[in-house]
């Protein structure tokens, strides 16, 4: 690497009396730095689904036409989690995560406050194809940073506590845009529609994402023996099964991280296909929900932005239970973890489908009122808050258990292929597939199509907890050899 992406050097070790109190406040400070960073990728990776409801009722797109759209977003991601991954690997976290979050904030600004960056198909599908490449900036550097700064028996904890980082982001383009539509409300006197707020639902978060970005550079560190540290195995006592100093604590050629540590790994491939299915639930429910809720089960625009705030939300608690289940009650069993959240995410996504709308006869009976006044959008509210909070468990073991196959200078490498598989496949499908069932075959043709990858990424797991388990037993096998 250049410039300020170079990481930074290793310098003479600290005075044994240092070194425990830095190591303890250095850890804090670089989680504040890849949590409150990572969460704020999350303000300009799905806002434009909010967007979407707006654009349709303001008769500029289809739901077709925002399909193809969104596929940029995850075409890009998933190849440049990839390809930044290769990058980060050799960069300086410290630089990389805030000028990745910089770039990704401005796209979304461009978006909000440009009418050229929204006035056509294509136009619209370079920016989203941008936001998305930028976007890829964020995971590797963090997860980098984890690997470096926190051994094995802590990380499945630590690991889910950070992954929260995507909810507590995520919950905030719908904050925002119930902010817009108070402020609409203010300046009008009148309730805010979906199209009266599509463009507040890109900017505000663009601008919020560019500010978060210089907090973040000046938090961040690079490994511990940049700062005077021992690794943190060292620090820790605390080494892994397959523990190779040279392996682990050198950097290691390309060709090294992809075939050796990457390609010949087959359990990772289980893991990376599993992650397509995984990400078609993940994000067929967030991106058209607004769409949804609004078109089926007659949600307001205020309505719908609650929904998709705390989908977001209750993932945190999710989130957090699936780490403590994977480290604590199945030892570090990560396949048998995903598998069982997986069974109960696609059996909340079926109920989400056959909870019935408010019939037509009962409309005017909650006009007016709000969500939580009308039982059968009570209901959905309950479910769509039930995916949140069970999906985003196998969404953080996937992940950590790629950075748990390869060395710590793959880390970031290992949980990229995993990534390319989910954005590329599961993402693409989430916006192109679904929203092309919906818009041709309504609402259950959309359906159909998720409950499929369900049950798919039911049965991928449960190969991936066979693997799991002779995997373990055969150490010397590792990473392919």
């Amino acid at each position: 690497m250049f410039g300020p992406f170079k990481p930074a050097p290793y310098i003479a070790e600290l005075p044994k009396d240092k070194i425990d109190p830095t190591y303890k406040r250095l850890r804090w400070q670089v989680f504040m730095g890849i949590f409150f960073g990572y969460a704020a990728y999350y303000f300009v990776r799905a806002n434009f689904d909010l967007a979407q409801k707006g654009l349709i009722e303001a008769g500029l797109y289809n739901k077709a036409e925002l399909g193809i759209i969104g596929t940029g977003a995850g075409l890009a991601y998933g190849l440049s989690k990839f390809v930044m991954a290769s990058i980060s690997d050799r960069s300086n976290p410290k630089v990389f995560l805030p000028f990745g979050l910089l770039l990704s904030g401005l796209c979304m600004t461009m978006m909000g406050l440009m009418p050229w960056a929204t006035s056509g198909i294509a136009v619209m599908f370079v920016m989203i194809f941008l936001n998305g490449w930028f976007q890829g900036m964020g995971w590797p550097p963090c997860g980098r940073t984890m690997v470096h700064w926190w051994s094995k028996s802590e990380r499945g904890t630590i690991v889910s506590i950070w992954n929260c980082a995507h909810n507590i982001g995520g919950m905030m383009p719908g904050v925002m845009v119930l902010l817009a539509s108070a402020i609409y409300f203010s300046n009008t006197g009148v309730e805010a529609t979906a199209k009266d707020v599509w463009q507040q639902a890109l900017y505000y978060p663009g601008i919020a994402a560019m500010l978060c970005a210089i907090p973040v550079y000046f938090v961040m560190k690079d490994t511990p023996q940049s700062c005077g540290l021992p690794s943190i195995e060292k620090w820790r006592n605390d080494y892994p099964d397959d523990y190779n100093e040279k392996t682990y604590e050198h950097n290691l050629s390309t060709k090294e991280i992809f075939v050796t540590y990457v390609l010949k790994n087959k359990l990772l491939w289980y893991i990376a296909i599993a992650n397509v299915f995984v990400y078609l639930i993940r994000y067929g429910v967030l991106k058209w929900s607004p769409v949804y809720l609004g078109e089926v089960k007659h949600f307001n625009i205020k309505g719908t932005a609650w929904a998709y705030t705390i989908y977001e939300l209750a993932a945190v608690p999710g989130t957090l239970l699936c780490g403590w289940v994977s480290d604590k009650l199945f030892k570090g069993k990560r396949g048998l973890t995903g598998f069982i959240f997986m069974i109960l995410t696609t059996a909340a996504v079926i109920a989400l489908w056959l909870n019935p709308a408010t019939p037509e006869a009962e409309l005017a009976q909650y006009a007016g009122k709000a969500w939580y006044e009308n039982p059968y959008q009570l209901m959905d509210f309950i479910l769509m808050t039930t995916v949140g909070f069970l999906i985003y468990g196998p969404v953080m073991l996937i992940g950590l258990h790629a950075l748990e196959l390869a060395p710590k200078k793959a880390a970031g490498t290992s949980a990229g292929f995993t990534g390319l598989f989910g954005y590329l496949g599961g993402t693409v499908s989430a916006s192109a597939v679904v929203g092309w069932a919906a818009e041709y075959y309504g609402w259950d043709g959309g359906f159909y199509v998720m409950i499929a990858g369900g049950v798919l990424a039911i049965l991928l797991m449960f190969i991936t907890m066979l693997e799991e388990g002779k995997h373990k037993a055969k150490l010397n096998d590792h990473y392919g050899k």
